[in-house]
């Protein structure tokens, strides 16, 4: 057989339109089937003049928005370099062959100077979730809530060293009120406040003062915004921390940023609280969380929420061959605790970060035989601490041992885990371009909003028909 070789470019015109050129299955199809886009001009029509030289359509901007993060291009200017080549893009951006592309700096342009005042990313996100809600593809009763951390666009090395007061937490007030409920019970003097003070002498007026407690941060030069993320063998860099909330079958219905150096535990309560705003009439039953939520403050506020909290169970962290926390009982009524070898523990105090302490005596812990197992202190007396809302821990520890824990528990890792893992593997999630807390939550609102568009598209695709007649059955039950 003689090898043939490729020939003369011929250049050769084909007629033929985009709406031949692109594949039925092609998923920018998908993505224009299941929802309309116009809604984005409506939402943005009060930051545009009604005089003047007409504009580049909003939605064409937006949508090489969504082209950017659904195709994980990363670049704008890279993504107006495909849109020009790519038949698929310009079908989807309702452009045709010889129309031009936006430029590559028109989308950053209109959003300093119009979309960052406003909040359309948000209202983005939003529509995108309620087109999935009218057909039926949500599912409220269990909200799976976890964060992951973005790598920020700034270089490690680059910092400085600067001292920070530690801020109050949102349950502070409350949790201090309960702290001195008890220590006046106990006629022991109340707190005027949790934060810790320390004695600061002022050159100036020669007195010295109280003040709160400062702890050191690293701050970026770079982006000061960003935080300063490390834990365990994890790369040490200055990142920013997605903090997501997803329904049982996957769709991310709240996410918000902050700095890379806050803990779970502290963004939980901006969290939860807009989900009682956004969505307290969906019918939530279950807030699933990981293990670093499970501290009382959460347990408790999910609780009087009237939600159920399913967390995993955490291991006593207690030095091998010595008793664990819970061979020691607790006596509600009498409000003590009982050694395995049924010798009291009695109340001594309350301190401010809300735990409360028992104590034995130490001349009959010195001839107890199991003293080995139970504490290495020299004056021979055991102390075990008990939080003031300690409670709502043992209500969402007993929770483990129902059929709901079992069913519902085990879906995170095929709802927020793999969420995650998509958005950073597929939807530019591993890193970031953007600096400041702003553009990150703006850009965090178009990376799940796009997460939900594609995952939409994908299920409507297959049963068109049935969508839309489910759409039209619940307008006529409302």
């Amino acid at each position: 057989m003689v090898m043939s070789r490729i020939g003369k470019r011929k250049n050769k015109i084909i007629n033929k339109t985009l709406e031949e050129l692109v594949p039925q299955n092609h998923l920018v199809r998908k993505l224009e089937n299941c929802i309309d886009f116009r809604f984005i001009e409506e939402e943005v029509k009060h930051l545009y003049s009604s005089i003047g030289a007409p504009s580049i359509p909003p939605v064409i901007l937006f949508k090489m928005a969504f082209i950017n993060i659904i195709f994980d291009i990363h670049s704008m200017r890279k993504t107006a370099e495909e849109c020009q080549v790519n038949v698929a893009y310009r079908w989807f951006l309702h452009l045709e062959m010889d129309e031009t592309i936006p430029n590559f700096s028109t989308f950053s342009q209109n959003y300093r100077r119009k979309y960052q005042k406003d909040d359309i990313f948000y209202k983005i996100f939003v529509k995108i979730l309620k087109q999935a809600e009218k057909y039926g593809l949500l599912d409220y009763e269990s909200i799976y809530i976890d964060s992951t951390h973005q790598k920020a666009n700034a270089n490690k090395n680059k910092h400085i060293n600067t001292k920070v007061e530690l801020i109050a937490k949102s349950f502070e007030e409350e949790l201090l009120e309960e702290i001195n409920t008890v220590r006046k019970s106990k006629g022991q003097k109340e707190f005027s406040s949790i934060i810790k003070e320390e004695l600061v002498y002022d050159e100036k007026t020669g007195e010295s003062k109280k003040v709160a407690i400062t702890k050191q941060i690293k701050e970026s030069k770079t982006d000061p915004e960003s935080g300063y993320y490390h834990k365990g063998e994890k790369e040490k860099m200055f990142a920013y921390s997605h903090h997501v909330a997803v329904e049982k079958n996957g769709f991310v219905v709240h996410t918000s940023v902050m700095p890379g150096n806050v803990h779970d535990s502290v963004s939980f309560f901006p969290v939860v609280n807009s989900l009682k705003l956004e969505h307290s009439n969906k019918g939530i039953k279950n807030l699933v969380l990981d293990a670093a939520y499970f501290i009382p403050a959460i347990c408790r506020d999910i609780i009087k929420s009237e939600w159920i909290p399913l967390m995993p169970y955490v291991r006593p962290r207690t030095k091998k061959g010595f008793f664990k926390k819970y061979d020691y009982v607790y006596d509600e009524y009498f409000d003590c605790y009982i050694c395995p070898n049924n010798h009291i523990l009695t109340y001594n105090t309350t301190d401010k970060q809300g735990y409360k302490h028992y104590k034995s005596e130490g001349k009959i812990c010195e001839k107890c035989p199991d003293l080995h197992r139970c504490t290495q202190s020299k004056t021979h007396q055991k102390v075990i601490t008990r939080h003031v809302w300690e409670e709502y821990k043992e209500i969402t520890r007993e929770n483990r041992y129902t059929q709901n824990w079992k069913e519902n528990y085990p879906l995170r890792k095929e709802t927020i885990e793999r969420c995650f893992g998509e958005c950073k593997e597929h939807h530019t999630l591993r890193f970031t371009r953007f600096k400041g807390i702003q553009k990150n939550q703006d850009n965090s609102y178009m990376i799940f909003a796009s997460y939900n568009l594609k995952k939409m598209a994908l299920k409507y695709s297959k049963k068109p028909k049935y969508y839309k007649k489910k759409m039209t059955v619940d307008k006529k039950s409302q």
